[in-house]
Parts: C-alpha cells; sequence; structure tokens
C-alpha cells in the first residue's frame, strides 16, 4: 500500500518528512491541505505533516522521519549506532527549538492584527536566532571537515536544519562573515538534491508569506 502525506509545501514543518522521502527514493502521494476537515478525521488536531500508510497514521514531523527509516533501500536518518542517533535527536530538537519556534514567533506575529502585536516577543525571537547561529557555528567549528551535522551522514538533524535554516535566514539573516562554518553547511544543505527539490515546490507558494521576502534567499 502506498504511503500518503497530508502536507503543504511550504508549511515548513512538512519539509522534513518530505526530505526524508526524497532521500529513500520512497513513492508516496502527497495530499495537499487547504481545508482541514478531511485530515481531522484522521487526526482529530488536523495538524501537518502526517503520515498514512494503510491503518497506521503517524503525525509529526520527526516520527514521520522515523517511521520512514523502517522502509529499508537507503541509510537510515536516524543512524543505527545508539550514540549517534541521540546526537541526531538532540539536534533536531535545537533546530525546532531554537530556530524554527522562533521563526513560527516571527511570522505568527505578522499575522495579527495591527493592535494586537507582541514587538517585545518578536525582539526575543530574533534575539535566540542570534543564539541558535552562535550554537551552531559552535558545534560545526569543531567537526573539522565533516560534511554534515552529526557525524559523516545525513541525517535527521540535517532534514531539521534545512527547513529551519532557509526560514530563519529569511526573516534574520545569517552573517556568513561571523558564521563561515555554519554558511558553508547551509550551502551544502542548500545543494543536497532532495533539500532543493523541496525548495523548488515551495517557490511557488512564497506569496503566502506575510512579510518581504529577502532577495538574499533564492
Amino acid at each position: 500500500m502506498s504511503l500518503v502525506l497530508y502536507v503543504h509545501p511550504f508549511a515548513m514543518y512538512c519539509w522534513k518528512p518530505l526530505i526524508a522521502l526524497y532521500e529513500r527514493e520512497l513513492p508516496f502521494t502527497a495530499k495537499l491541505v487547504e481545508d482541514r476537515a478531511e485530515l481531522a478525521a484522521l487526526w482529530p488536531p488536523a495538524s501537518i505533516p502526517v503520515l498514512i500508510d494503510g491503518d497506521t497514521v503517524v503525525p509529526e514531523s520527526s516520527a514521520i522521519v522515523e517511521y520512514l527509516d523502517l522502509r529499508g533501500g537507503a541509510p537510515p536518518l536516524v543512524p543505527e549506532d545508539p550514540a549517534v542517533a541521540v546526537l541526531a535527536r538532540a539536534w533536531d530538537r535545537v533546530m525546532d527549538g531554537y530556530l524554527t519556534t522562533p521563526v513560527q514567533k516571527i511570522v505568527g506575529d505578522a499575522l495579527r492584527p495591527a493592535d494586537d502585536t507582541d514587538p517585545f516577543g518578536v525582539e526575543q525571537a530574533h534575539t535566540t536566532l542570534d543564539l541558535a547561529y552562535a550554537t551552531l557555528e559552535g558545534q560545526l567549528s569543531g567537526h573539522g571537515q565533516s560534511c554534515w551535522f552529526v557525524g559523516d551522514g545525513f541525517t535527521l538533524a540535517d532534514c531539521s536544519a534545512a527547513l529551519a535554516l532557509h526560514y530563519a535566514d529569511v526573516l534574520h539573516a545569517l552573517d556568513r562573515a561571523a558564521h563561515p562554518a555554519l554558511g558553508g553547511y547551509y550551502d551544502r544543505l542548500l545543494a543536497r538534491p532532495s533539500v532543493a527539490r523541496v525548495i523548488d515546490e515551495a517557490r511557488p507558494y512564497r506569496e503566502l508569506f506575510p512579510l518581504p521576502w529577502p532577495a538574499h534567499v533564492s
């Protein structure tokens, strides 16, 4: 039975399972979610992404990536080595908490009524993005010539970093002179075929973004 992914190409957390599906070259059907009533019948919170595999319903982006590892044919995105797997999961949480969450705060505030915005919260979100960039730079600087975030293999942490860094760079431009290791890593992510494909598929939906799209993010 084929996999069905309830998804929207422009939704940040949907990128994680999409990258995983493309990495593993797994056939699937993408169900574009615009009206969430159909999805709510399968998954009452109606949050995306959600993966359907026969009678199995798998919500939440990181869990979907782990579930897809059960399909053979490619190296697992959560490594088999338990110690490395812990690091991949940990940095996945860091990417979500310190990059994606403040991005959501900034975007969400732009969607609020003009008399109900939260300038202090937005300022805090930008401060968190600065902290995240510095933290990731420090981690990557200690990797030497390692290509990916956790060791030599592309993992869950990289799936998470791809979406997080892309949208963070839109709102809080990455200073590559100050963060050369992070800038180089981000360039490697952008060149990864699975990541490039997801970005291409999201590009037609950029008109939905409530803030100006910067020229430096292609």
